[in-house]
């Protein structure tokens, strides 16, 4: 919906496919189909030239993921078949990597993930990249913005946790992106010349979450959090690099935690009762 909105501004004609179309940003031409239903897809226009496929799973099990990120994607392109897509960006994410000892991983990491989420992205990702069109694939970090406060809360209500002093291995690493940087990123793509298949959309800084559990705290004014187990998370323990983004040309509009977290946080104080 963010880019949506930008490209509307930028000129473009763009529509948006959803099963509730009332939802769309104002300018953007709605689109009521399913994707998971090849027969509504029938009312898609024909002149497409640019497609983003950014659609989430209704729930965190193995079908309503392979039925997302798999079969949406292959029933889109059969729709498409006859229009005249020139590229077809699709979003996913940064969980097709397993790694999980803190290293660097970047596009030509191994792609060995340890859960069905990762495995299906991955499906997909092929999918699309084997597919009639000339396609590029965004994996995304985990997403922060006006609204996002999980995290947020987490720390004011006490509840993070951070490694214990003298911690065996490596501090957990959080990799994450704007959701402006999310737009800016895939409003970029839409737009080189010759992208390459797979790029990562993620800041500059990927951090110890405790670095980034602490910086929230001393602006929320309260306690930083405490030692205890901090757990695997969902998506392992990497730092994930953007080298290959920035290198194509993007300039991040938030560079780090440190710019995009205080006006979230500022939000965040107003609305506390």
């Amino acid at each position: 919906a963010r880019l949506a909105e930008e490209l509307v501004a930028d000129g473009h004609r763009v529509h948006g496919l959803r099963r509730d179309p009332s939802q769309l940003p104002a300018g953007v031409l709605g689109v009521a189909a399913d994707l998971r239903d090849p027969e509504s897809l029938r009312a898609l226009p024909t002149d497409v030239d640019h497609v983003v496929y950014a659609a989430g799973a209704g729930s965190r099990d193995p079908e309503a993921y392979e039925a997302a990120y798999v079969q949406g994607p292959r029933h889109l392109m059969a729709a498409l078949a006859d229009a005249p897509v020139a590229r077809f960006v699709m979003v996913t994410s940064t969980a097709v990597y397993g790694q999980d000892d803190g290293e660097w991983v970047d596009e030509a990491s191994p792609t060995e993930p340890t859960g069905f989420t990762g495995a299906a992205l991955l499906r997909g990702e092929r999918a699309v990249l084997d597919g009639p069109f000339s396609a590029t694939v965004l994996r995304l970090a985990g997403i922060y913005g006006p609204g996002r406060t999980w995290l947020i809360r987490q720390v004011a209500q006490g509840e993070a946790r951070v490694e214990p002093e003298g911690h065996p291995g490596p501090p957990r690493f959080g990799n994450r992106i704007h959701q402006d940087d999310c737009a800016g990123a895939l409003r970029h793509l839409l737009t080189l010349a010759d992208p390459a298949p797979v790029y990562l959309g993620v800041d500059d800084a990927p951090a110890p979450l405790s670095e980034v559990y602490r910086f929230v705290a001393e602006r929320l004014g309260v306690a930083p959090p405490a030692a205890g187990e901090v757990g695997r998370g969902r998506g392992g323990n990497k730092r994930c690099s953007n080298a290959r983004l920035v290198g194509s040309g993007y300039t991040l509009r938030v560079p780090t935690y440190r710019e995009g977290y205080p006006a979230i946080l500022e939000a965040f104080q107003r609305a506390a009762p």
